[in-house]
């Protein structure tokens, strides 16, 4: 069997691995490849993640795996890497350096660097350290080729080809200064937005509620920042994502509403809030935890103009026949393998090194 063959074989039984646990309550299934090795290890491995970071509750993980085991079909694998041509030839030692933001939040990555032939050297987020080693070891018993070409490390990066990092504006400034020369792949701060008509369903609005909260909102391709008509009526907005009101029982994000709260009353903003999400008018696209940013606008060309020369900044534009490449209501949190963070072609890139 050709090698892309058996490590797409791999990733595939560990979607069906992954199958078991995309609910809160576990469901463990017959016929599962070395369920009887794995399966406990990994609830183990998922309470200790939830344990170490007040941000990775059930609801979240489970999430997250939801998402990461219907991706990680035979059809979807095959689909993504068919326009590709996928030579193991040439092996390169590529590091992976993580965020730790959401779950798993740098997965892709390191399954396109195995699924492009290469060596993977992964540097993992303090904040997100529990459940990828655990699924690395489930994909070198499912594929045991891989076992030499993946490695984990928490010390300086050292004796690789090429680099993917994610991070900041900040950080990004670092990994430039350490990895510049190096082929690369560099991530910096990106924010999702959402553009808005006044003539959007109730059910289009409940949807962007998902697109808002889910994982809190810390993930690039979470809504931070709304764009509004003039006299758009918010009341409607406010009862769309009413639903989502218990996440203010979640100890973290209650501090931070309350927190932020206190500063832009003390500050003198003007704030539409409900009692679990802030609206406050501010042309920044990066919104604090429990507060979203909104802006208006006068017409819909301007405001594509404005998108355009702003596209840097954006990871994803979610609205309803607005502009190409946007993204449904609903969905930001539930990208295609194919949808590459920030517009960039992992795969290619890989393939070029």
């Amino acid at each position: 069997m050709h090698p892309l063959q058996k490590n797409i074989e791999a990733f595939v039984k560990l979607g069906e691995f992954l199958g078991q646990f995309r609910e809160i309550q576990h469901s463990k299934k017959e016929g599962i490849l070395h369920n009887e090795l794995f399966y406990e290890g990994f609830r183990h491995q998922l309470k200790l993640a939830e344990e170490s970071n007040g941000w990775f509750t059930k609801e979240n993980l489970a999430f997250a795996l939801d998402q990461w085991s219907l991706a990680l079909t035979k059809e979807n694998l095959l689909q993504w890497l068919s326009d590709y041509r996928v030579q193991p030839a040439s092996s390169r030692k590529v590091a992976v350096i993580m965020a730790g933001n959401i779950p798993l939040v740098g997965f892709h990555d390191f399954m396109s660097v195995l699924l492009c032939g290469h060596s993977v050297i992964v540097k993992q987020s303090s904040n997100d350290r529990h459940l990828l080693p655990y699924l690395a070891k489930y994909l070198q018993y499912a594929e045991p080729s891989l076992k030499s070409r993946i490695t984990f490390t928490e010390d300086k990066l050292e004796a690789f080809d090429a680099v993917i990092a994610t991070g900041s504006d900040n950080t990004s400034r670092y990994f430039e200064y350490y990895f510049g020369k190096k082929p690369n792949i560099i991530r910096r701060n990106r924010n999702s937005v959402a553009v808005l008509t006044g003539k959007e369903t109730d059910a289009q609005l409940a949807a962007l509620g998902e697109d808002i909260f889910r994982y809190f909102g810390l993930g690039c391709r979470n809504v931070s920042k709304l764009f509004v008509p003039e006299n758009y009526d918010f009341d409607r907005f406010f009862g769309a994502v009413y639903p989502f009101r218990d996440i203010i029982e979640i100890p973290k994000y209650a501090n931070n509403y309350d927190y932020n709260k206190a500063v832009y009353l003390m500050s003198l903003y003007k704030l539409r809030e409900n009692g679990f999400l802030m609206l406050k008018e501010d042309e920044s696209y990066a919104s604090p935890i429990a507060t979203l940013f909104y802006e208006t606008y006068k017409s819909a060309d301007g405001l594509r103009e404005k998108l355009t020369k702003d596209s840097e900044k954006i990871q994803c534009i979610v609205a309803s026949d607005f502009t190409p490449g946007e993204v449904a209501f609903g969905k930001t949190q539930k990208p295609e393998l194919w949808d590459y963070a920030d517009g960039v072609n992992t795969v290619e890139f890989l393939l070029r090194i």
